[in-house]
């Protein structure tokens, strides 16, 4: 049993560690390749983040691994759905694609909350761009990529916790 513990424990230590080493590459998109991110974008990284806060409190708690898959997989989900909406936009046809929007800070300042985030998650004409590439995928493209794989991770811990419930 000592050994599983320690394995779900580096499960999150690892999805953490993903987390961050992706939010620190998209920084470096930003602020050394000058990509300024999109709404979506923005969305996006929220995710992230909500998957790494929950996997750094899952590692260091120790405790109640099911939960804290089943949390981390409904984070990872949100930003899978994110990430799904911009890869729509990205392959919509050029008349197709919808206007583009004013930057968040502008928005926040200026639209009520409600329509912030409405703009948000539906993403604008900024978020059907595809500014860079790396094997063929958009950085959306990737990120729909790397939330699925979290959702398969946190479910796979959940699973994992649930056999081993059962067998004891």
């Amino acid at each position: 049993m000592r050994v599983s513990h320690l394995t779900t424990r580096t499960s999150f230590v690892l999805a953490a560690l993903a987390c961050a080493l992706l939010l620190g590459y998209g920084y470096y998109l930003e602020h050394v390749q000058g990509l300024e991110p999109c709404p979506l974008c923005l969305v996006q990284r929220g995710f992230f983040y909500a998957v790494m806060a929950v996997s750094i409190v899952a590692a260091v708690h120790g405790r109640s691994p099911r939960f804290y898959g089943i949390v981390a997989a409904l984070f990872a989900t949100g930003g899978a759905a994110t990430a799904a909406r911009q890869v729509w936009l990205q392959h919509l046809p050029p008349d197709k694609v919808p206007q583009c929007g004013p930057d968040l800070f502008f928005m926040l300042d200026n639209f009520p909350l409600s329509r912030t985030l409405k703009t948000l998650v539906s993403g604008t004409g900024e978020c059907a761009a595809v500014d860079w590439t790396f094997l063929g995928l958009s950085i959306a493209e990737w990120s729909l990529l790397w939330f699925a794989a979290f959702v398969l991770g946190a479910l796979w811990i959940v699973a994992r916790q649930r056999r081993m419930i059962t067998s004891a």
